[in-house]
């Protein structure tokens, strides 16, 4: 029973899945950009700064940052080596076995699944708030969840399946659309480094870090500029939806290393750019608001900033849905393939090569979640998913450089095993800066999937029909 727990799959050289292969390098670039710039950059900035860095929030992004892009090399090796649209659920079936795998591909739904419901709670907020400037306003009963005394939020259920319909389409529809809505969120965050730049105030970046390195307060939660660094990495979590599209570009050895790197290097500057300018516009103190971005620029005589913010959290917002969804479904594309999950999902559209029945069961399951129940403090619980999958990734690395030697490697971490390793420490530190409820949801949450396994997955799963 050992053995097939910790039983691998051997790496398939063949592309079976039979998804169109259309993305380019560019594609991939902008759907790491389109899922990891959305509320984070016009909400989080400032929040972060106000209760746990202060203008040293800059620090926590930059340490985030490096975080992610150890992960990120450690992504690009496997990406273009082992392949495959399951992302981390596929590299440890190859590097550790079924069972770890499983659990990986099971933080993995927690990440996109209940990513995707909050991003979806967040748009409905933000598109709510834009119509009501119109004088347009929703009846409650139609943009509150039942336990908020309405009956259902409609916005946030609606978009789901727009999305849907989208990605049903096509993959190729889905990125250029993608790419369009990127374009103009990327304009928005222009239009206010201009402003900004012109308005920086030296002294409002003193002190520099109010809230010291690291403190846990007897309560549980935590402040300093690594509990920073450990919030505002739900500004980074998503790229690696990149890795997801293995099996939908047109030369995954190639174009997958260059999407992954060349969206985290972007996504990065933007943010340590963005928020060292904010906290020089307005003191620290004062960005502990819904919309910190539209404060600050209202403060310095913009008033028609609210709009501006609007339009870029609303696009930003849309494209952050899109790829969750997209990476969500070909997560579980592959682990229908494999027989962890029902075969039944893993069938393709024949004439738009999508799985279709995967779309559908997504959307029902998102939607039904961002409609009826209002998610709170349950989406932090995708940072510490979204690190424990970088985590083990990065071992990953590490374990198939020992196991597999000679594995054709197009792309390859430089100073193995130094890289990975440091993804490891940095990772597995930002884990332990996260509040203790989140340690504990989470780890209920494993133990959900580990039952799973055990009463479905493992007896369906598609090597027990391969020969011993």
């Amino acid at each position: 029973m050992f053995a097939q727990l910790f039983r691998t799959k051997p790496i398939d050289t063949e592309d079976r899945s039979g998804l169109k292969k259309c993305l380019s390098a560019f594609d991939l670039a902008l759907l790491g950009i389109g899922c990891a710039i959305g509320t984070g950059i016009f909400v989080l900035t400032g929040i972060a700064a106000a209760t746990l860095s202060g203008p040293a929030v800059v620090v926590s992004f930059i340490f985030a940052g490096i975080a992610s892009g150890f992960a990120a090399l450690s992504y690009a090796e496997l990406a273009a080596s082992v392949g495959g649209s399951g992302s981390a659920y596929g590299y440890s079936y190859v590097a550790f076995g079924e069972l770890i795998a499983w659990i990986m591909g099971w933080i993995l739904l927690l990440e996109y699944g209940v990513g995707a419901a909050a991003v979806a709670n967040g748009w409905a907020g933000y598109f709510i708030g834009t119509l009501a400037n119109f004088n347009i306003h929703l009846p409650e009963l139609l943009s509150k969840a039942p336990i908020q005394g309405g009956i259902i939020n409609l916005p946030a259920f609606g978009i789901i399946w727009v999305l849907a319909l989208l990605l049903i389409i096509g993959v190729k529809q889905s990125a250029q659309v993608n790419n369009i809505i990127v374009a103009i969120k990327l304009s928005t965050i222009v239009i206010f480094v201009a402003i900004a730049a012109l308005h920086i105030q030296t002294d409002n970046w003193q002190p520099f870090m109010p809230f010291g390195w690291f403190e846990k307060l007897p309560d549980g939660h935590t402040t300093g500029i690594l509990a920073g660094a450990s919030l505002v990495f739900f500004a980074y979590f998503g790229f690696d939806a990149v890795s997801t599209a293995a099996d939908e570009a047109k030369n995954p050895q190639r174009d997958l290393p260059i999407g992954l790197i060349a969206s985290l290097t972007f996504c990065t500057i933007v943010y340590i750019l963005v928020s060292g300018l904010l906290t020089g516009m307005v003191h620290y103190t004062e960005l502990n608001v819904s919309s910190p971005v539209a404060y600050a620029l209202s403060k310095i005589g913009f008033t028609w900033s609210s709009t501006l913010v609007a339009t870029g959290v609303l696009a930003g917002l849309i494209t952050v849905l899109l790829v969750l969804m997209y990476g969500l479904t070909r997560i579980l594309y592959a682990m229908s393939r494999d027989g962890l999950i029902s075969p039944f999902f893993s069938k393709l559209n024949p004439a738009r090569r999508t799985p279709v029945r995967i779309i559908l069961l997504c959307a029902l399951i998102i939607s039904s979640i961002a409609g009826f129940f209002p998610l709170g403090e349950l989406a932090e619980t995708v940072n510490i998913g979204t690190l424990a999958s970088f985590v083990m990734v990065c071992i990953g690395v590490m374990v198939l450089r020992i196991r597999q030697p000679n594995l054709k490697r197009p792309f390859k971490n430089p100073w193995n095993p130094l890289i990975p390793l440091l993804g490891v420490i940095s990772c597995g530190a930002l884990m332990t800066f996260l509040p203790n409820e989140t340690w504990h949801r989470f780890i209920i949450w494993v133990l959900l999937g580990i039952v799973f396994y055990f009463v479905y997955s493992r007896h369906h799963s598609i090597l027990n029909k391969q020969p011993r």
